[in-house]
Parts: C-alpha cells; structure tokens; sequence
C-alpha cells in the first residue's frame, strides 16, 4: 500500500510541474527538439523497425519533471512527429507505448541519482515490455502478422539498442549536469 502512495504522490508531484511557466517553456523545447530529432534523426529500416535518436528528449523531460510530464511529452511528442512526417497510417496504439515509456522513464528517473545501472533499468523496462511487447502487439494488430513472427527480430534490436541508447542517455545527461544546463532548466 505505501508504494501506491509514493507512486500517487509522484504522480501528482510530476503533474504540478504543470502549473510553472518556466516548466511549460522547457517542455515545449523538448518537444520541438524531439520531434526534430524524429524528423531528421530516424531511419526507417523496414516496415516493422526504425532507429531513431528523439527518445533523448522525451527521457530527459521524464527524468526533469517526473512520470505525468513524461508520458504528456512522448504521447505529444509521438503525434507532432506523426504530423510533421507521416509514415504510414496514424495509429493510436504506438501513442500509448510512448505515454507509457515515458511514464516508466518518470518513475524510475524522477528526483533520483543518475547512475547507469538505473539507466539501464529504466531502458530494460521499456525495451521489454513497450519496444518489444506492446508494440510488436500493435502491428499485429495493424498488419495481421503474427507476433511469433515478429518477436525475434524486435528482440534482437533491442538487445543492440538498449546498451547504445543507454550509453548515449548517460554521456547526454552527464554532460548536461556538467554543463549546469539542468540547473537552468530547473529553476523556479
């Protein structure tokens, strides 16, 4: 029971970033960099697979404001993207796994110290059960292909994208903190 707690408290927590301007102008910069990075830093390798780099964005946003913020950011961040460069038609169900990848990057990352191992867990989690689950259900769903079919491939990509995405977040966020740029956007 006290774990629900603490998670309904984060939540309402992250969901208060919300109200400050300064927050709102930082998670509009987010965006945009995101879907920038989705328009321009994405490779469509075959119908069901695509690399992309805007996920830095959507986990920085989740690890500044907490899990209501960041499920807002990738499920925005997921549509603008869409609006920006449609490939293929519009479906709701990715927009889901962005809002829940983005809640789990919130819940693992918010107000905690930065290490890789909680990286790395953060990435498993979503890598796992959004990147390879949900999302291998959603184009079953869209394509009628089936799921055995296409888990192999998925899990193979995110056996090789979780360490380089996990590697990439870190030196980011690392240079970030370093560069006192989240003292910045922080401040209140």
């Amino acid at each position: 029971m006290e774990k629900w707690k603490k998670l309904r408290n984060m939540f309402g927590e992250s969901a208060g970033e919300l109200k400050n301007s300064h927050t709102m102008v930082v998670i509009a910069m987010l965006l945009a960099l995101a879907v920038v990075l989705g328009f321009f830093g994405t490779v469509q390798v075959t119908d069901f697979m695509k690399i992309g780099f805007s996920f830095l964005p959507n986990e920085i946003a989740a690890m500044l404001f907490g899990p209501a913020v960041g499920g807002i950011v990738a499920g925005s961040a997921d549509i603008l993207k869409y609006l920006v460069k449609p490939t293929g038609a519009f479906f709701p169900g990715f927009t889901i796994s962005a809002i829940a990848g983005g809640m789990i990057y919130g819940i693992v990352l918010y107000k905690k110290q930065m290490t890789i191992k909680r990286i790395v867990f953060a990435k498993v989690l979503v890598a796992f059960f959004v990147n390879t689950c949900l999302n291998t259900y959603w184009l079953t769903v869209m394509y009628g292909s089936s799921f055995a079919a296409l888990i192999p491939a998925r899990f193979m990509k995110q056996i090789v994208m979780v360490p380089v995405e996990t590697l990439l977040f870190y030196l980011v966020v690392r240079t970030l903190y370093k560069a006192k740029v989240f003292a910045l956007m922080k401040t209140h």
